[in-house]
Parts: C-alpha cells; structure tokens; sequence
C-alpha cells in the first residue's frame, strides 16, 4: 500500500501558492484494507475514504470508462492493480496530474511539471473529451492563473466536444457551481473569454454570449462594445472584491442590451426591463440561488437609476428603496450598490473614478429609516392614510437632504 498526494495540492506547492486542501491517492489497496485502518468510506460511485484523524479525502487508484453522455456517465474501476499512472491518466490537465510521494518525490509521467514552467494549460489525454465538466474547469483555471494559457490543441478539443453536443449534456448545477467559482477568482472575464473562443459560451449562456458586437454610446461608453464592458465589469467586481451574488449581478447587469432593435442602437432605452424577462428564464435554467437571482434582478432593473441618484425626484427615489425592500434587506441593497459601483468603473477610462453616488444612496437610506412609521400610524385617524403618509415623511426626509439638484418634487 503506497499513498501519494495529487492533484491541485501538488500544483499550488510547485507554483509557490497557498495550499488549503489536499488530495490523497492510494495504490495497492482495498476498501477492506482502508476500513482495517480506520477511515470512514463516503464514496457513492468509486471508494474515497476520509482521514480518521484530518478527516482528508483518500481515494483508491482507479480507472474510468465513457458509457454514456455528460459528466455522469462513467463506470470506475478500482482495486489494488491499478497504478499511479493509469489513475494520474485519468486526470483532466497534465498540471494537475502530478503525484508526491511520501518522501517528498515527484512522480509527473504526463510533463505537468514542464507545463507549468510555461504556463500552459494542456489535457493530459483524449479521455478529457468524455467529461463536458472539463471544459468549465478549465475556463476557469484561466481566470484563476492569469499568465496561464489553453494549449491550441486543448482548445481545439474543446470546440469538438461543443459541435459533438458533450456541453449540452451538462447539469445546471455543476454549470453554476463552475461559473459561481470562476466568477469569484481574480480574473473572471478570462473565463468567459475561453467559453467563447471554445464555443461553449452560446450553449451556457446564450443571452450573455448575444452582448458581444452590441454597439453602446461613447460618451457613456468609451469601449463602446457591451461584451467588452461587461467582461470590464465583472473584473472590476473581482478587484473590488464584491461576493458572488454582486459579482452574478455585474454579469448580468446588461443582458437586455443584446435585444435592443437595430434601429435605434446605439442608444438602449427600456434595457433593464429587458434585461429582467431573460434573468429571470436565465436563472431558473441554471438553478441560480435565490440571494444571487434576487440581486441580479434589482441591479438590471435600478442600475440605470442608481448611477443618478440627484437626477431623481425625492419621491422616485423613496419608490426605488421601497422597491428595493431596503429597510428588511440593506444588506442586499449593499450589494446592488456594489454591483452598480462595478458597472459604473467598468468602462474605458472610469477605473479610478470616484462612484460617489452610493455615498447618496445611503444617506437617502438613513433618511428613509430614520422616519417612525409606528408613531405616525398611531396619530393617523383614518388607518387608509397610514401607507401614504408614512411614504410622504419620507419622502420629505430624503428631500431636506438636498441631493437633488435638477428637480423640485
């Protein structure tokens, strides 16, 4: 019995990163061998075993074999001839195919060590083309390795396995567990930009696929193509470390701009009502959590008006709050002024801008909350005049602010 670390472990340590995890392989063993010693079995499909004591994952040195499409359809062979090589074989990418033993060797039949000097992402062998799942993992080692790149063959496999159908196999939720997780590293758009040049990108998410060549004002936006400023807009998500549910609404934020009509582009008037009807389909398709979908829907439906909070009329604004439901949920107004930030400093030259209409949000929040609707229900003699003049005190709160400096409510 030989055991072995593997995987992204073994990865991260050769790149001179953090490592939080690591995965073990064992060789030479059986499930019965692994019980005599005292790990607890939670494999469904193939025996994984966990650490008595560090509780990590230990998985006996398999083999698999295609029978059906997706990323589920596989049969696992595992018992104690199968070897180090023939489990490393399986493995997605030559860089994360590589072993440690336990006395510190390396053991890389794949080059993985080679490749990660060059900073190549390559598949290790034509197997990678049985599991769609790859071609998201992949997507999304672009955007945690920045200096990385796709070997030209790895991605001329990829877009085979798109034009066989392999993508369309794909269950929702490990599609939105794999972008959930691209979205959160430190270059998403780079993710994104892979799932286009594969071809995958139309099969996923068609609607956000349709915003590249989708012209916008360059007074507003000086980058002009929506597709560009979206991909500018999640990467200023990611630098301003917004958590997922902000980062899935800077995604989607603009999606009604790829179905505004040719004749009036590049303007795009009615963009956020548009782009609510396809976020909503979008989301029930990928199981998009309820904090996520929620997010995103406030911020294509108010980013327009948030951008300009002392254009509104007091009382537009007081509506969009209530809207909102910010006196239960501020925190999640946070997050669409997050995502508003984002989109506003996601253009050409607004990096370093200053996004001080957020600034005036809040205030007009602590104004809103600071009115006492108990007290002006209890002096209120009629009970059908309670909802109007709770909504008038605030709207007479946000107004002595003085944030509007265009319009008289």
């Amino acid at each position: 019995m030989q055991v072995f670390c593997v995987g992204g472990a073994v990865r991260d340590e050769l790149l001179g990163l953090r490592v939080q995890d690591r995965d073990w392989v064992v060789v030479g063993a059986t499930p019965e061998d692994m019980l005599a010693r005292g790990f607890v079995p939670v494999g469904k499909d193939f025996p994984v075993f966990l650490h008595p004591r560090t509780h990590e994952e230990y998985a006996l040195a398999r083999t698999e074999r295609k029978t059906a499409p997706g990323y589920k359809g596989f049969v696992f062979h595992a018992d104690a001839g199968v070897t180090l090589e023939e489990d490393l074989a399986r493995r997605d990418l030559t860089i994360n195919a590589i072993a440690k033993s336990e006395d510190g060797a390396l053991i890389d039949p794949y080059g993985g060590q080679r490749d990660l000097q060059a900073r190549v992402l390559r598949h290790v062998s034509p197997a990678f083309a049985e599991d769609p799942v790859r071609i998201l993992r992949v997507a999304r080692f672009v955007a945690r390795f920045a200096d990385f790149t796709v070997a030209p063959e790895t991605l001329d496999l990829m877009r085979l396995m798109v034009n066989n159908g392999e993508v369309d196999a794909l269950v929702p939720e490990r599609v939105w567990q794999e972008l959930a997780r691209g979205l959160m590293e430190a270059a998403p758009s780079r993710m994104f930009g892979t799932l286009r040049a594969c071809g995958a990108a139309s099969r996923i998410l068609p609607e956000l696929d349709a915003l590249w060549g989708v012209p916008q004002r360059a007074d507003y936006h000086p980058e002009i193509d929506t597709g560009v400023h979206v991909m500018m807009v999640i990467d200023m998500a990611a630098r301003l470390n917004l958590p997922l549910p902000a980062r899935f609404a800077a995604l989607t934020h603009d999606l009604g701009k790829g179905g505004t009509p040719a004749f009036v582009l590049p303007r795009h008037g009615g963009h956020e009502a548009r782009g609510v009807e396809l976020l909503g389909p979008l989301c029930e398709r990928l199981r998009v959590p309820v904090e996520c979908r929620d997010v995103a829907l406030l911020t294509a439906r108010f980013h327009g008006d948030i951008h300009k909070p002392e254009q509104l009329r007091p009382a537009t604004m007081v509506k969009l709050l209530e809207r909102c439901d910010v006196l239960r949920r501020p925190e999640r107004f946070e997050l669409v002024l997050g995502a508003c930030e984002a989109d506003f400093r996601g253009r050409l030259g607004f990096a370093e801008r200053d996004y001080p209409q957020a600034a005036l949000w809040r205030q007009a929040l602590a104004a809103v909350r600071g009115v006492d609707a108990g007290a002006i229900a209890r002096s209120c003699t009629d009970p059908a005049l309670i909802p109007q003049r709770i909504f008038d005190a605030r709207v007479a709160a946000v107004k002595s602010l003085g944030l509007q400096k265009t319009h008289q409510d």
